[in-house]
């Protein structure tokens, strides 16, 4: 019976089959095929070996090596034992002087490397879908909130294209990430090489280039944690930009803002006892998750302190940290971005919102024609700030306030007031951003 929630709630087909045991097992068998390969290519083992111990790895068997360690109780060495029945008379060399970590963490390396190939995929294809609704928006003006209050205009293209920036340097994150988090090690029993002399280096290298991962400079028995410990910060920093998108869109979709709202299926069910609910629960997911993967930050940083660089008390631990922290920010990152590509867009509610204060919320404008016009910038505030507080507290138009102030009316006319508290004559060069933007980032878009 399933009992967590990845088995049958959350995560992608693609994700889970990186993570799951059949494909650990077929990683460690390659990257024994791997260190075979590389052995006979520097000449530590015949060529012969090497082709038969390849051609019958795909033989080898999960529910085999499970079999053996019941007997051993040792899960590398059960590997090591499966794969040489099927190997012949090349089994011999199965294994020649490799510890079980120059194999563990290799393939641990194939899982992150794949891993990182799917993230990067997905991350693409969000930026995509920001760009394209920073577009559709990039005039649509809205209420800029400050501490929760509302402040000056912005566009909701503006805001869709500072999501779209920072998934942009999650992308250039990834690709800097790959060649220190992507790696494998053959180095021996404490690093030294000594079981394969002089070639060690060679073997290493060849190895590696089979692969497709980037060789560790040094090591000890183990890779050392602080490259995974990056790998795992790094999904939950992804994790946290979609939970801050997420909050975006529960905090829009509040009955009294009404700006956003997740897409709602005709027979979706909000409530089990209200039946007029339309709750943003897919956004409310991704928040959630996002706190477990973030959770992981801490032991994967400890994974890194281990007794002279080598102990097993990172390897429960990552059992569970490696699989659970990239299947749900990969399960987090789908879901946003279909939640973006389907999300409702009220405009009638965001000129509502915009208008709430009337005016109000524009005596920015107002302060910086002062200023221009001969008033003291400080004079200006305090003259306008004054104004904005009798408005509020009297429920008075603002423009009606500045009317009466003689300085202000001195220097500006009543209609040119109205016009300043204009809204949609203050986004600055807010198009200009996003078009700009959109045009940096295309090219990292598919």
């Amino acid at each position: 019976m399933a009992i967590h929630p990845i088995d049958f709630r959350y995560g992608t087909p693609e994700m889970r089959a990186v993570w799951d045991e059949d494909n650990r097992f077929r990683c460690v068998v390659s990257a024994e095929v791997g260190l075979a390969v590389a052995e006979a290519k520097a000449g530590v083992i015949p060529q012969a070996a090497a082709d038969e111990i390849e051609a019958h790895a795909p033989d080898a068997s999960l529910a085999r090596a499970k079999e053996i360690e019941e007997e051993i109780n040792h899960d590398m060495m059960a590997i090591v034992k499966a794969l040489s029945e099927v190997c012949g008379g090349s089994a011999r060399w199965v294994h020649y002087g490799a510890t079980s970590n120059d194999i563990l963490d290799t393939a641990t390396g194939l899982q992150v490397r794949d891993s990182l190939g799917i993230i990067e995929q997905k991350l693409r294809t969000l930026l995509g879908v920001l760009l394209k609704r920073s577009l559709e928006t990039k005039n649509l003006v809205c209420a800029g909130r400050t501490h929760g209050q509302i402040g000056v205009p912005t566009t909701y293209g503006l805001r869709f294209a500072i999501w779209a920036s920072e998934v942009s340097r999650h992308i250039e994150r990834l690709e800097q990430l790959r060649p220190r988090a992507a790696v494998g090690q053959m180095t021996g029993a404490v690093g030294t090489q000594a079981s394969l002399g002089s070639a060690g280096t060679a073997v290493m290298a060849n190895m590696m280039e089979y692969l497709g991962l980037t060789p560790v400079d040094v090591s000890s028995q183990v890779i050392q944690r602080d490259r995974f410990a990056e790998y795992i910060m790094f999904l939950a920093n992804v994790a946290t930009t979609l939970d801050k998108i997420a909050l975006e869109i529960r905090m829009m979709q509040r009955s009294e803002i009404g700006e956003l709202e997740e897409a709602f299926g005709k027979n979706q069910v909000g409530s089990s006892t209200m039946p007029h609910k339309r709750n943003p629960i897919k956004s409310e997911q991704v928040s959630g998750l996002s706190r477990i993967v973030r959770a992981m930050i801490e032991p994967a940083l400890a994974n890194n302190v281990l007794w002279d660089e080598r102990d097993l008390t990172n390897s429960s631990c990552e059992r569970i940290t490696f699989p659970e922290t990239s299947i749900l920010c990969d399960h987090i990152l789908t879901v946003m971005t279909k939640v973006l590509t389907g999300l409702r867009i009220r405009e009638d509610n965001i000129r509502k919102n915009l208008d709430l204060l009337h005016g109000v919320n524009m005596a920015e404008s107002v302060m910086i024609q002062l200023t221009k016009r001969g008033m003291d910038r400080q004079d200006a505030h305090e003259r306008v700030r004054v104004a904005c507080m009798i408005a509020l507290e009297e429920k008075r138009p603002v423009a009606t306030v500045f009317s009466e102030d003689k300085d202000v009316a001195a220097l500006i006319t009543y209609d040119e007031i109205v016009e300043l508290l204009n809204p949609d004559n203050y986004i600055g060069t807010a198009v200009a951003q996003v078009e700009a933007l959109a045009e940096k980032l295309g090219p990292l878009t598919i």
